[in-house]
């Protein structure tokens, strides 16, 4: 785990934003950074594609674990 440094702006977007979404501040970072990364990975997919693989992943992910 490392420190990002990142602007004002940036960080009281993320504090309203998680806020909004009931995360932690580092919670809803991670969320945007794993988005973005996941979007320039696969810049044909969307946001929706892109957040429907994460469900998928995470469906795939728990039925491994059972």
């Amino acid at each position: 785990m490392g420190i990002v440094k990142i602007s004002d702006q940036l960080h009281e977007a993320t504090k309203r934003m998680a806020k909004a979404m009931d995360r932690s501040i580092n919670a809803q970072a991670e969320h945007w950074l794993r988005i973005g990364k996941a979007i320039e990975e696969n810049p044909n997919l969307n946001y929706y594609e892109v957040r429907r693989q994460f469900i998928q992943e995470a469906m795939h992910q728990e039925q491994t674990e059972a």
